[in-house]
């Protein structure tokens, strides 16, 4: 069974809209306008592209990514990876062609049975609403959290507010760094 991985920028009170500076969101861009840079807090970023062998995202964060990361040095493990985007919306018309193979999928089904095909980890990259979703059905086996020292408020957040059975995480690494981010990569406890 493949591992899938979510990763996130997220603010202490749970935020994950607008790191980058999306369009329409009052705090857009607050990774890098509100906390200063140290490339050592980003090392995670770097070694996820090692690591992972497919990238999974929803619609909204594959309309955000595809024009952009495939150019993008800092992404460039990522051009090769196969991609999955989790849609019910989107078609074959939609996709790049300068991004590597991508495939549909239509279900958290589809989602289920990818994970029990051979290879290495899956990376989650943005997808709000995905993550919930994924989350909630018990898809996600482990967690890299880069949490910004700020409170956001209002935002797209990364856990859903279903009501639900308490789900474990077994903090399995962790970092704090001068300029207040934390790292911290949780597994899911079955």
């Amino acid at each position: 069974m493949r591992t899938l991985i979510s990763s996130a920028f997220i603010s202490l009170d749970g935020v994950v809209e607008g790191p980058g500076g999306d369009p329409g969101y009052r705090n857009a861009g607050w990774t890098f306008k509100d906390v200063e840079f140290l490339p050592e807090a980003f090392e995670i970023k770097g070694r996820e592209q090692e690591e992972a062998t497919a990238i999974l995202m929803g619609r909204t964060s594959y309309e955000a990514f595809s024009p952009v990361w495939p150019d993008m040095e800092d992404f460039a493990g990522y051009k090769v990876m196969p991609k999955y985007v989790v849609s019910t919306t989107v078609t074959e018309d939609d996709l790049v062609s300068n991004w590597g193979k991508t495939t549909i999928l239509r279900s958290l089904e589809e989602v289920a049975a990818l994970k029990e095909t051979e290879g290495g980890p899956i990376i989650v990259h943005g997808s709000a609403a995905l993550n919930q979703a994924l989350s909630d059905a018990g898809l996600i086996d482990r967690y890299h959290l880069l949490v910004f020292p700020l409170l956001l408020g209002a935002g797209k957040r990364l856990f859903s507010a279903t009501d639900k059975d308490t789900q474990k995480l077994k903090l399995v690494e962790h970092e704090a760094y001068a300029n207040g981010l934390q790292k911290n990569v949780f597994d899911v406890v079955r």
